[in-house]
Parts: structure tokens; C-alpha cells; sequence
């Protein structure tokens, strides 16, 4: 099985987001790791519209 790549900042982010540690993540099969990762994309677009109100 080969391991997805993530940058070390991607796989710290998507780590505290799935509140699991590092080692379990880099561990986990390639195709939830890109649900989680799609999950998580979703997830911040969804917070960047309300942050840019906060600014305004």
C-alpha cells in the first residue's frame, strides 16, 4: 500500500482537526484520508465567509 503524501503542515492541520494523534494518521488508508481532507476543506470554507464579516 503506498502512503498518500501530505506536508508535514496538512497532516499536523487534518491531525488536530480529526483530534487523533499524528502517528494513527499517517496510518490510516488512503481513501479516508481524502474524505477527512475533503471534510475538512468544507469545513473552512464554510468558517472563511463568516470570519471575513468579523473583519467588515
Amino acid at each position: 500500500m503506498r502512503r498518500m503524501p501530505l506536508s508535514a503542515d496538512t497532516a499536523v492541520k487534518l491531525a488536530k482537526h480529526l483530534n487523533v494523534p499524528l502517528e494513527h494518521l499517517m496510518h490510516m488508508p488512503q481513501h479516508i484520508l481524502l474524505q477527512k481532507l475533503a471534510e475538512m476543506a468544507k469545513a473552512e470554507a464554510a468558517q472563511q465567509p463568516k470570519d471575513e464579516e468579523k473583519q467588515s
